[in-house]
C-alpha cells in the first residue's frame, strides 16, 4: 500500500530528541516501513519537516534521510482541488488550512491514504473521501 506520511508522524520519528518506541504513530509509520509500504511525501511536507533547522549538519542528515521517499506530483489541478476543498469546508463552517487542504487534494488525487496525528485533518475527511489511517492504540 502507497501512503502519506504528514509532518506530524515525521515528528515524532525524526525530529524529537528521543523517540518513544510505544508511541501509537512511532508503532503505525514502523508499520508500514517494514511492511516495505512505499512512503510518499509532499513537498509542503519535506519543507515544514526542513524549516527551523538551525544546523546544517542536522539540516544536511535530514535531507539524506528523506531523500528515499519520493514526492507526489502536485499539479495546477491539485491546487485548484485543494480550492475546492477548502471552499466545501468554509462552507460548513470548518477553517482548514490551504496547506492541510494541499495534502489532501494529493492524497485523494493520488487514491493515498494518509497517516497523521494532526485533528484537523478528521474535519477534512468529514467533507471528502480522503482516508486517514486508524491507529491501534
Amino acid at each position: 500500500m502507497n501512503l502519506v506520511v504528514d509532518t506530524s508522524v515525521w515528528s515524532l520519528v525524526l525530529r524529537r530528541p528521543h523517540v518513544e518506541a510505544t508511541h501509537p504513530f512511532v508503532q503505525a509509520f514502523r508499520f508500514h516501513i517494514n511492511q516495505e509500504n512505499g512512503i510518499f511525501l509532499i513537498g509542503n511536507i519535506l519543507q515544514e519537516l526542513l524549516d527551523g533547522v538551525k544546523n546544517q549538519r542536522t539540516f544536511d542528515n535530514l535531507v539524506k534521510i528523506l531523500q528515499p521517499f519520493p514526492l507526489l506530483a502536485v499539479t495546477r489541478d491539485t491546487h485548484i482541488s485543494a480550492s475546492l476543498l477548502r471552499n466545501t469546508c468554509r462552507s460548513k463552517g470548518i477553517q482548514s488550512g490551504p496547506v492541510d487542504c494541499l495534502i489532501a487534494a494529493a492524497c485523494l488525487e493520488h487514491g493515498f491514504p494518509l497517516l497523521t496525528t494532526d485533528c484537523d485533518f478528521t474535519y477534512i475527511v468529514n467533507h471528502s473521501d480522503l482516508v486517514v489511517l486508524p491507529v491501534a492504540s
